[in-house]
């Protein structure tokens, strides 16, 4: 507030003027640098607090390494609707979950996850449309070829499962030559569920175990869980602690019944082309918070 000098009656009148300005002039600048320096520690602020939300976004960071899951499962769901949702064809959403692929491959190495299997194609989906199906073994021709020398690079070794005779020949070869070549690799075993039906596994092995007691191979009383896990697509892997679905849906959908019995199950609606090793992360993070009892109380497990 201006308050003028007592004597101001004895001054002229431009003398009052002056004063008043210069009073004035005075003021603007002081105000400025307040608020200049109000601006610089709001900036502050919110630059702490934006470096701080971006650190709290990397589930990387929360990750206790002691307690990882040793094997991981994914049902890869999603890349159709994220198509047409673009109003794209279905093989888009393919093509895209591809980089989801390797992103989420890349996630797993980074952490030291020692399996990790996709559900890449079902039995099932052999009944989708020829045309899609067409493209998609395509799309598995080229991007194995294409990834081979990352696999060597990242130590990477890969794996199939299910019944890959029904492949097509070209696809066949070019999967059987990347196991071949990434088969003495000691890093992330990397194994894609192929033309799979875990009920038909499941088929298979009795069937396997039944001709070894007919031959007189096996006595029917050793067969126990141990012989039945030895004679699964699985039987050199672990069972994996964590299965992880995409897209929403909350289904098994015939997806390594047996492997699974002790898995702690992971849901997100994100579809598959939008899942990223962030969310890789998130998963795991959350699994690391449940209490894996496996029958027993929480006492007996502490």
């Amino acid at each position: 507030m201006l308050v003028l000098p007592y004597h101001t009656h004895l001054l002229p009148q431009s003398a009052i003027i002056s004063y008043k300005l210069s009073f004035h002039q005075h003021t603007k600048k002081v105000q400025s640098k307040f608020y200049l320096c109000h601006l610089k520690n709001w900036l502050c602020v919110s630059n702490a607090a934006a470096y701080a939300r971006k650190k709290e976004m990397s589930y990387k960071d929360k990750i206790d390494l002691l307690k990882l899951p040793q094997h991981i499962a994914i049902i890869m769901d999603g890349n159709g609707r994220w198509a047409k949702d673009k109003g794209k064809l279905r093989i888009f959403g393919h093509h895209n979950g591809v980089i989801s692929v390797r992103d989420v491959v890349e996630g797993a190495i980074d952490v030291n996850v020692k399996y990790l299997t996709l559900y890449t194609f079902s039995s099932e989906n052999w009944n989708r449309p020829k045309l899609e199906v067409s493209a998609i073994m395509e799309l598995m021709v080229n991007t194995i070829h294409k990834e081979i020398k990352n696999f060597m690079e990242k130590n990477v070794r890969l794996n199939a499962i299910g019944d890959i005779t029904m492949l097509p020949r070209k696809c066949y070869n070019e999967l059987k030559n990347a196991i071949d070549t990434t088969a003495e690799n000691t890093g992330l075993v990397l194994t894609l569920a192929l033309s799979y039906s875990s009920r038909r596994e499941i088929v298979n092995a009795a069937k396997q175990i039944a001709i070894k007691v007919q031959s007189g191979e096996l006595d029917i009383n050793d067969v126990n869980e141990d012989v039945f896990e030895n004679n699964l697509y699985t039987a050199d892997m672990p069972d994996p602690e964590l299965l992880i679905r995409t897209s929403g849906e909350y289904r098994i959908s015939n997806y390594l019944l047996w492997q699974i019995a002790y898995a702690e199950l992971y849901f997100t609606p994100k579809l598959w082309p939008d899942f990223r090793k962030e969310d890789l992360y998130e998963a795991i993070f959350d699994y690391q918070k449940r209490e894996r009892r496996f029958g027993m109380t929480s006492e007996q497990v502490n």
